[in-house]
């Protein structure tokens, strides 16, 4: 960054000439993300309105174009950290949330987990050990109340506030499940999100899911017949992918889906159009 020049173009974010303030704007948007720094000192330093706002409008395209590259390295190099991928689409939200924070709060519940757990243990108790830690000791929970609320859909709010919609709970229980080597993965069922646990050892295909788990019903186990009947109750056909582990990127797609619906719901049609933005990425 060309310090000089950077606060050349800053003086000029004033100028009533739109044209020059286009100019100005295209320039600065050049910029790598460090910019911003010499922004929010501008910002601070000045009270006039336009210059201000400007200013924000800048920030925010800046920090913007940022999640956009790193969730298309994400998608291009495989999608294969999860939390990651949700750490992401909070960034749209909360530019300056520290990813190195939110895995520590994530590996000390994976610690409080490891701690109880043993290779004697069968799969339904491991299961069971986990419901505990989370949902009785650490009390995550559905939030009822504000079900289509936009935090619920943030990762970091969602581990300050221990509520959380069937998808953002999910991942945390299964982000926790696989760094404990269990192999818990999300299923893509509409109008709900689950987990299920695969027996890594099935001979056959048709035989790899020994039960499928409800986070937001407190880890309750469920069988494919309780699936099955969830698919008859909703008139939904009972597809191969409602029963099977989705990949990474569908579980953030479908984050993604929930984060525009809630944004739609609330007439914020700016966010609900950006996140359509970071949706064509994995087209």
């Amino acid at each position: 960054m060309d310090k000089d020049k950077v606060h050349a173009l800053i003086t000029l974010l004033d100028d009533p000439n739109e044209i020059v303030f286009s100019s100005v704007e295209e320039a600065l948007l050049q910029e790598e993300l460090d910019v911003i720094v010499e922004l929010e000192k501008a910002w601070e330093g000045s009270e006039n309105d336009i210059f201000q706002r400007r200013v924000e409008n800048i920030i925010h395209t800046l920090q913007l174009k940022d999640v956009k590259s790193e969730l298309r390295k994400w998608v291009t190099n495989g999608a294969e950290n999860l939390l990651y991928g949700a750490f992401l689409l909070a960034k749209y939200q909360y530019p300056d949330l520290n990813y190195d924070e939110l895995n520590q709060q994530i590996d000390r519940l994976r610690r409080d987990i490891w701690l109880e757990l043993n290779d004697h243990l069968t799969s339904i108790e491991k299961v069971r050990i986990i419901n505990h830690v989370l949902f009785d000791i650490h009390q995550f929970i559905r939030n009822s109340s504000n079900f289509f609320s936009p935090q619920n859909s943030y990762i970091n709010d969602v581990m300050s506030s221990k509520k959380g919609n069937p998808i953002s709970l999910s991942i945390i229980y299964s982000v926790i499940s696989q760094r404990l080597g269990l192999p818990i993965f999300g299923v893509n069922l509409p109008k709900n999100f689950i987990l299920c646990y695969v027996d890594e050892n099935a001979i056959k295909e048709d035989d790899d899911i020994l039960f499928y788990i409800n986070p937001v019903n407190k880890g309750a186990i469920l069988g494919r017949r309780e699936i099955e009947y969830f698919l008859k109750q909703q008139k939904l056909p009972p597809n191969v992918e409602y029963f099977t582990p989705c990949s990474n990127q569908d579980v953030i797609k479908r984050v993604l889906v929930n984060l525009i619906y809630s944004y739609d719901n609330q007439g914020n049609e700016h966010k609900k159009h950006e996140l359509q933005e970071l949706m064509k990425i994995f087209d």
